[in-house]
């Protein structure tokens, strides 16, 4: 078999199963309007929770960030690409999270493959929620250290796990909200587990973060905990891009000497880190609190309203409201029909989601109407029936 037959293998299997990924442009697709050039439709599939990407006050920071700092950061953070932006920015999410520390990095996946590849060694056990993001597994799988699983949300199976030992030290990865089924990881049992076990404890809260809690501080403050490392990112509730560690400052010395996406990788343009503070001042104000309340309201129409439908509805109670459809090709083929009515979604498949679990990742906003709820759910039970 040579190179062009073995991808033409893939695609054709990919083909076969219902799990070819397309890729759509658009003109708009954050807040309640997708916009392409074939149409435009009511957005249920993005991660804009509080309609931050369109606020006003968040595009001039970026806007005056470029006119001051220019375009880009000009190098790695490490070179000449830390400005007085990043500086201001991280100042206020350690005070804002309640953290000595907090380091930019480019991406989620980033900040994650970086943490986790930073500290583990040959000797180390990483003991991940299996459900967590691919960036997580992804890098625990590529750490020297050995990634244990253990169920989802399942504290005996995290205590059967930890219990195992390493000749090594361990670490515990989870997530605040999971981000392809919106339900929340019992992380206080996690963090007094990891305690007792001597375990370093990492949360990823990129679903949290701004969307829930007093001053928008996410899953970790709801539930009165602080982990040794919480992973915050700022292309959902923020509206904008990008993450940030929050940690010690030990830690964060470490990070700044080890992690190589932070080291290698130009830093973010400071227009960027205006804008992040720009949402980090809404997230924190009584309007970000009017703005979760609003996504609230909007949750619980929504889960009223689908809770006759035809297909399972996860007992999500976040943005996140995953239906459940199953099989690959009618998941679909409901994609495709709520298109046709005016109403976007994303089929979500395997590998990304457990096989046989196909569904529609379903995302709402502060952004949306109770118009745009009722409509969602019209063109759910007209399909339905």
């Amino acid at each position: 078999m040579n190179w062009e037959q073995r991808i033409d293998e893939a695609l054709k299997d990919r083909q076969s199963q219902g799990l070819m990924r397309q890729r759509a442009a658009v003109s708009a697709g954050a807040g309640r309007w997708l916009e392409s050039e074939s149409g435009r439709w009511r957005n249920f599939a993005g991660n804009d929770y509080l309609g931050l990407a369109r606020h006003p006050k968040v595009i001039a920071a970026w806007q005056a960030g470029a006119a001051r700092y220019g375009t880009g950061s000009g190098g790695s953070g490490h070179v000449v690409g830390y400005s007085e932006a990043h500086r201001r920015l991280e100042q206020a999410l350690a005070e804002w999270a309640g953290y000595p520390r907090a380091l930019l990095f480019i991406s989620g996946y980033a900040a994650n493959q970086a943490v986790i590849t930073a500290l583990a060694g040959a000797k180390d056990a990483l003991v991940a929620d299996r459900l967590s993001h691919a960036s997580l597994l992804e890098a625990a799988n590529l750490a020297p250290g050995r990634l244990r699983r253990f169920l989802h949300n399942d504290i005996e199976s995290l205590k059967r796990q930890l219990s195992r030992g390493c000749s090594g030290l361990q670490m515990v990865v989870t997530e605040g909200i999971f981000s392809m089924d919106g339900d929340s990881a019992p992380l206080a049992e996690i963090a007094r587990i990891a305690d007792e076990t001597g375990a370093l404890l990492l949360v990823d809260d990129a679903h949290g973060a701004g969307a829930v809690g007093d001053a928008g501080r996410g899953s970790c403050a709801m539930q009165h905990i602080r982990p040794d490392i919480l992973v915050i990112t700022f292309g959902k509730a923020f509206g904008v891009s990008g993450a940030a560690v929050l940690c010690s400052t030990r830690l964060g010395d470490y990070f700044l000497q080890f992690a190589r996406h932070l080291i290698y990788s130009t830093a973010m343009p400071p227009a960027q880190a205006e804008a992040i503070s720009a949402a980090l001042a809404i997230v924190r104000s009584d309007e970000g609190n009017t703005l979760r309340a609003l996504l609230q309201a909007r949750i619980e129409h929504f889960r009223a309203g689908a809770a006759p439908l035809a297909w399972r509805l996860s007992p999500s109670v976040s943005a996140i409201q995953p239906l459940i459809v199953g099989d690959n090709h009618r998941t679909l083929a409901l994609s495709d029909a709520l298109r046709k009515k005016g109403v976007w979604t994303v089929p979500i498949r395997p590998p990304t989601v457990q096989s046989g679990s196909a569904r529609l990742r379903i995302t709402l906003s502060a952004a949306h109407t109770p118009a745009d709820i009722n409509m969602l759910l019209e063109a759910l039970h007209a399909c339905s029936r």
